[in-house]
Formats: structure tokens, C-alpha cells, sequence
């Protein structure tokens, strides 16, 4: 077990990073505008939010504001701020950062794939201006100009032979130096580490043990706490009776907090076998009879109504009302739980001098946010430790987990680690949510499409704007295809169910609903799904290149064995242009997914084998959810309780997966959501190839094949 060392935090900031004196370099991130205008900050200001840390023990620490859950910003981040740098890829360290809304923004965290999008042009300045500061010192000790000295794997060497020091013995005389304006980054032609697939920082970590993720953490005092929570979506404690559970031995305290009941004990085993005896009524409340099938009526009934535009060109209505061929569909997604492999857990030591948490979090801000609010603190008192996470994908940006740890050792006045099993993940998850979306489109006399509408019904699960949800409407009122009219419309149909953030968010079922209906319009316009792409997207030449050469390296056109088909399907939905070609069978009514071909243009590349990591990460995942997930409602409660019912693909039902990236000097576009939302598309506009059926359901069933 790793042991977790207290932290004082104004001591961190005021000591900076080890014993090591040296040169500290803070540097500005700026956020996009959306998370500014929501902090209320109007775009105008930006937060120091990273430091660069030389030591005189030639050591290069990176303070990371960013969450490690495997996409690679540890690794990535530090190639950026070594390459400027010129110092010793050897000698590069990284740390979290702690939070400071000053020095790291208003919304510190790890999502929508911003990490090198948001710290391309910060680190890359932050790495030449350390590198500018030493070599004036260096220059100055030289009694030479700046212009006679050149930097190389952690030295400045100046003009003659004997003329070389470390960055290690300069750190120190460097610090006292004003950090200059306006140094220039290196020319791409230049790098020496970005765009090369170094080896990961985080790697031996992991393989060693040392790594420290959240259900890792350990501090002196703890106790161990699970949560009894009500089934159904709503409902709360009616009445308890705790005698039962306190005679389980190790069982320390038993106490109600606003999610449910937790029982306290001197490990997670004794506290989860205390809540089996614990002795407790529930209020169910108004959920109580909510299923799945009531949910999609709901909906259906939603879809059917005018909503809100979300997008408008040309009279779509009138459109599709006047069209000589017309095609309408409805496509339908359930609710997906996340189900990363490590559960929810949180470490909190609230005391009356403050409060520290330990945890594997994707929004630092809003786990100190949670914090403050429980124990009415304020933030210079609450510390957030952020720790490796085993998964995230959007559920860990969620702060419940930490509420509950932090209310838990408020109550019983100790250090609590609260653990969740996998069926509380399951079951108490913030879903992606279910949709209901209905399609029309009409053709013109060559089989061209003229018209686009779409009305969506779904969860409003990011926040309400003029009767909008942008993440409930993207992948649809962004659509790139050259179509004369286009209308979506968005009605908010909302039961309860909890939901959040998944993987590539609004994209993740609405790529399959856009792409799988392109392909119904070319089928019954008589046109080659390749070629009708080909067409729409002549004015989009990045998106139309990753679909040329997904389709060439799949080899579209040429035969396939008996019983093959493939589809295609791309997206742009994080900044990165993707496109995927699908080779897929069905044998004895199942499927079987033989290879994904995947095109990538993700604009400038860090790191190669990371983006060849994250691509095939993303297509795994996409598979799962396609093929195998699925949460249903009855009674109120998710049925799906473990990976027995809630399924992820095997290792003998992977498909070869080909990345091929497409090399240019662009800015950089996120990777870590790129390639799970046209994974499902592909996949169905490959079985149609095959059986003329469309699936207009995720996740895909057997009885969709027969």
C-alpha cells in the first residue's frame, strides 16, 4: 500500500518543488472561452496555472494541472516542455499541481480532450523563455553575447571549447533574473522530441506498483467507510436500525449522511459486510415505478413536439414537407454507465484546521468546491490531492463521491476512505444519457440530398441555454455535410435518471445517428456511401482527407470474403478529423467485427504512439458500448448490477485495428475522445452492406441482425 504524505499547501507554494534550489517559471494557460465566460471572467484574464521547476540537481519538474487516467498528458506535456527546453529527457520529473483558481485557472480539470489543446502555446513558450533566462546567465558569467550560446541536452555551450554549464549550476543565478517578453518558440523543423514516440513517464509507475491512484492512498488514523444508497433514483432513508450492523466485527460507527447511510469500520471488508447487515427502510419516492419502456415513451412524445432550433438553413420543414423522395427514421440510444476499472473512491481528513482529500479526480475544482460547501470552509483550507486514476472518461468529473467521503470524516471526526463495489458504480453512476431522435431527409431527382431535419429528445446533461442543451444537439447542429437545408430542433425529456459527461459526450450516440442516416440517404438516393461523403464535404478538405484515407487503406471497392461488409463513418468532434471503415461478418445470426481502419488528423502530434494508443482505447470502448452495454430502468433501479450484465469486449472479440495519422502543423486537436464516436456507425453501416438491415439502436441486439 502507498502512503500518502500530507502536504501543507501554502508551504508548497511558498518552498516550490524538493530541496532543490532553482529556477521557477510560472506561465499562463489560457482556458477556452466557453469555461471563461462561465467563470465570469468574459475572456479577458488568464490564471498562472503551471510551473516549470530547474534544480540544481539537474532535475526538470512539471507541476501538472492536468489528471493522469492513462491518455498521456504526463508524457506529452513534459515532450513539449523538454523539446523548448533543450534539456535531458532523463532528467524530467512531473508533479500534480495543487488547486488555485490563481495560479491554475477558474475550472481546473481534465475533459473534452483539452489538455494539448489548451497548453500547446503556453508550454512551448514556458520551455523557451527558462531556455532564454539560461543562457543570459550563462552568457553573463561567459562575459560573451547571448548570440554565441546555444543550448543542448540540459547545457549552455558557448563559443569556445570549455564553454559549457549545466542548467542544474545555472538554475539558481537564473531565477534572479526578470523573465523576458516575447521569446519565440523553436520552428517545428527543429524538435527533437516532439513528434516522436518516446516511452511513457508513467509506465514504469504503474508496472513497479509505485503509482499511487486514488484506492491507493492511505493516511495515518483512517478508517474505511462504504455507503448504503437507495436503489431507486430519488429515493432517500425512511428509518434505520444500525444494531446488527454494529455487531459485525470491525464495525466502528454507523451514521446517516444526505446519500444514504454509511457504515465506518477498520476495513473496506468489515464495512461492506456491516451494510449487509444493516437494518434499513427506504422512502422510494416518486421513481419508484420508472422503467425503460416509460422512458422511451416519454421521449418518443418529446420528439413529436416543435423544439427549440438548435440549427436552421434554407426551410427544412417546407422542404421535406414539398419533396418528391423523402426518407424518415427514428434512431434510439439507451442510458451507458462508465464503468471504469477502478471504482469511485475518495480519502477526506476534515479537522478543524482544514480539510485534505485524496483522490482520483478529473475536476479539481469541483472537488474542492464540494469540499467547502460540506465543511464550510474556505478554499485556502480545503487541499485536493489528485492522484492517478484508473479510468475516467467523464465520470470522475462528477464530485458525488467526494461529498460523501468528506461528509462521512466531518461526522465521525477521523480520516474516512470510502470505497465504492462495483455494483454501487453500477447502479449510482452519472449515466450518458438515453435519446430518442427522429430523422428526415429528401432527395433530389439525381439522388442528391436537398433536406436535413432532426428533432432530438434527450436528458438535458450540460446545462440549458436558450431551451438548448449544446451537448444533448452536438454531432447534429454541427454537421458538415453540404445540404441545402438543415433544421434541428431539441426538446429536453428528462425522467430522472442522473446523468453526465461520457466519453466524447453528445457525439457518442449522435455520430451513430448522423452517420448511419447519411448512409440511409445514399441508399436511397442509389449512391456509394464513400461517394456521397465525397460530394458533401468538397468545402471540408481535412474531413474529407481522413475519409480518403481510411477508405484507401481499407482497400473500399475491392472484394471482401463471403459474408463481409464494410461501412464507414467520420467525425470531427474535438477539434481531430476522424474517419473509420469497418470490416464486419455475421455468422449463425452474430456479429463479428473483423477490423477497423482508422484515419486520424489531429493536427500537430506530440507523441505518435499515444495517439495510436488513445485511437484504438477509443474504438475498444466505442465496441463495448455498441455491442455490449446497455443500462435499463425497472422500478425505478438500473438492472444491470456488474460486468456479468453490463458487458465489455473480450480479448478474442477485438478487431485488428490499423491508425494511420495524418501529419501536418496544425494546431493540436484532442485526441483522448477521437475515435468512439464513429466506431458504432461504421460498424452498422457495415452490417447493412451485408443485410440491406439498419440498426437504428445502440446498443446493437442479436434479434437486430435476424
Amino acid at each position: 500500500m502507498i502512503t500518502v504524505r500530507k502536504v501543507n499547501r501554502r508551504n508548497f507554494l511558498k518552498t516550490g518543488i524538493g530541496a532543490a534550489a532553482g529556477l521557477t517559471l510560472s506561465f499562463t494557460v489560457p482556458e477556452s472561452a466557453k469555461l471563461k465566460a462561465q467563470a465570469g471572467t468574459g475572456g479577458k484574464s488568464a490564471a498562472l496555472n503551471g510551473f516549470i521547476h530547474i534544480g540544481s540537481d539537474e532535475s526538470v519538474t512539471l507541476v501538472l494541472p492536468k489528471s493522469e487516467m492513462g491518455q498521456g498528458p504526463m508524457t506529452s506535456l513534459s515532450q513539449i516542455l523538454a523539446d523548448e527546453l533543450d534539456c535531458d529527457w532523463a532528467k524530467v520529473r512531473t508533479e500534480f499541481a495543487p488547486v488555485d483558481p490563481k495560479l491554475y485557472g477558474p475550472m481546473q480539470g481534465t475533459f473534452g480532450s483539452m489538455s494539448i489543446r489548451t497548453q500547446w502555446d503556453p508550454m512551448r513558450k514556458a520551455g523557451a523563455t527558462a531556455r532564454a533566462m539560461l543562457i543570459e546567465t550563462a552568457a553573463r558569467k561567459w562575459g560573451i553575447e547571448k548570440s554565441q550560446c546555444r543550448t543542448e541536452t540540459g547545457a549552455v555551450l558557448g563559443a569556445a571549447a570549455n564553454q559549457r554549464m549545466t542548467f542544474g549550476a545555472l538554475a539558481e543565478d537564473a531565477a534572479k533574473l526578470p523573465a523576458p517578453n516575447g521569446i519565440a518558440p523553436k520552428n517545428p523543423a527543429q524538435f527533437k522530441l516532439i513528434g516522436k514516440s518516446v516511452k511513457r513517464l508513467d509506465t514504469h509507475l504503474k508496472v513497479n506498483g509505485t503509482a499511487t491512484f486514488g484506492i491507493d492512498a492511505k493516511v495515518p488514523g483512517m478508517q474505511y467507510a462504504v455507503v448504503a444508497r437507495c436503489p431507486v433514483f430519488g429515493g432517500k432513508v425512511a428509518s434505520f436500525d444500525a444494531a446488527k450492523a454494529k455487531a459485525v466485527p470491525g464495525v466502528k460507527q454507523v451514521v446517516e449522511i444526505s446519500r444514504g447511510v454509511a457504515v465506518v469500520a477498520d476495513n473496506t471488508w468489515n464495512a461492506m459486510e456491516g451494510r449487509r447487515a444493516l437494518d434499513i427502510k427506504w422512502d422510494e419516492g416518486a421513481l419508484a415505478n420508472l422503467d425503460s419502456a416509460g422512458i422511451r415513451k416519454m421521449m418518443q412524445e418529446q420528439a413529436e413536439k416543435p423544439g427549440a432550433v438548435a440549427r436552421k438553413e434554407g426551410n427544412g420543414s417546407a422542404a421535406l414537407a414539398g419533396a418528391a423522395k423523402k426518407l424518415e427514421a427514428v434512431y434510439e440510444a439507451a442510458y451507458m454507465s462508465h464503468a471504469p476499472m477502478e471504482p469511485m473512491n475518495c480519502t477526506a481528513d476534515v479537522r478543524a484546521d482544514g480539510c485534505d482529500v485524496w483522490a482520483s479526480t478529473q475536476i479539481q475544482t469541483a472537488a474542492q468546491q464540494t469540499a467547502m460547501q460540506i465543511t464550510k470552509m474556505p478554499a485556502e483550507k480545503v487541499n485536493i490531492h489528485t492522484l492517478f486514476l484508473g479510468g475516467g472518461f467523464g465520470r470522475r468529473g462528477g464530485a458525488d463521491f467526494i461529498g460523501e467521503a468528506v461528509e462521512i470524516s466531518k461526522a465521525v471526526g477521523t480520516p474516512i476512505k470510502l470505497t465504492w463495489s462495483r455494483e454501487d458504480d453500477m447502479t449510482h453512476d452519472l449515466y450518458r444519457p438515453a435519446s430518442y431522435t427522429r430523422f428526415g431527409g429528401s432527395l433530389d431527382a439525381d439522388g442528391w440530398p436537398t433536406c436535413w431535419t432532426t428533432s432530438i429528445a434527450c436528458p438535458s446533461f450540460a446545462g440549458m441555454r436558450n431551451g438548448i442543451d449544446f451537448a444533448a444537439v452536438q454531432g447534429i447542429d454541427d454537421l458538415a455535410y453540404a445540404i441545402p437545408h438543415i433544421q434541428v430542433e431539441y426538446n429536453k425529456a428528462d425522467p430522472g435518471i442522473p446523468t453526465t459527461f461520457w466519453r466524447s459526450v453528445g457525439y457518442s450516440q449522435n455520430t451513430f445517428f448522423t452517420e448511419s442516416f447519411l448512409d440511409e440517404l445514399a441508399a436511397a438516393g442509389g449512391k456509394d456511401p464513400l461517394e456521397l461523403r465525397r460530394r458533401l464535404l468538397a468545402k471540408n478538405p481535412r474531413m474529407l482527407a481522413v475519409v480518403e484515407l481510411a477508405a484507401e487503406k481499407a482497400g473500399w471497392g475491392k472484394p471482401l470474403p463471403g459474408g463481409h461488409g464494410r461501412g464507414i463513418a467520420v467525425t470531427n468532434n474535438i477539434g481531430s478529423f476522424n474517419a473509420q471503415v469497418a470490416e464486419v461478418s455475421i455468422t449463425q445470426g452474430k456479429l463479428r467485427v473483423h477490423r477497423m481502419v482508422c484515419a486520424v488528423d489531429c493536427g500537430h502530434v506530440v507523441n505518435p504512439a499515444i495517439v495510436e494508443a488513445q485511437i484504438q482505447s477509443g474504438i475498444v470502448y466505442g465496441l463495448s458500448a455498441a455491442l455490449k452495454g446497455g443500462i435499463t430502468i425497472k422500478n425505478g433501479r438500473v438492472e444491470q448490477q456488474n460486468f456479468h450484465q453490463f458487458e465489455v469486449l473480450r480479448i478474442d472479440e477485438m478487431p485488428v485495428v490499423e491508425v494511420h495519422i495524418v501529419r501536418n502543423e496544425n494546431a493540436p486537436g484532442g485526441i483522448g475522445e477521437a475515435s468512439t464516436p464513429t466506431t458504432a456507425p461504421a460498424v452498422a453501416n457495415a452490417v447493412f452492406a451485408i443485410t440491406g438491415k439498419r440498426l437504428r439502436r445502440l446498443p446493437i441486439r442479436p434479434e437486430d441482425l435476424a
